[in-house]
């Protein structure tokens, strides 16, 4: 299992510590220090779409207004802490967030 975040995020903490607390076994992928490539970006945008871009962030709201109007893939790339987070693969499933839905998901198992 692999989390996409950053280490500064407390919703991807939680998520960490929950799930290792569970016995799983959890990598931790800081996104600003090790950037998502081309490809890793496409399959989490045709997993979640524009729901990737947390619009509700002071780093959304600094893009100027060209970046503003791009797609989620050059948002994401030119400023890597707009991603939603966090982003948690399971084999082939993925998982936005951290709240009772993802953790009962992840948990049950």
């Amino acid at each position: 299992m692999i989390i996409y975040g950053l280490s500064t995020c407390s919703d991807c903490t939680k998520a960490r510590r929950a799930l290792e607390a569970a016995g799983r076994e959890v990598s931790f992928r800081d996104v600003r220090a090790e950037p998502l490539s081309e490809a890793e970006l496409e399959e989490l945008i045709a997993e979640f779409g524009d729901r990737l871009v947390d619009r509700t962030t002071n780093d959304y709201r600094a893009l100027n207004d060209w970046l503003k109007n791009s797609e989620a893939e050059a948002q994401i790339a030119a400023r890597p802490k707009v991603m939603a987070r966090p982003v948690i693969r399971d084999g082939d499933a993925f998982y936005l967030g951290w709240d009772e839905n993802v953790e009962a998901a992840l948990l049950a198992e």
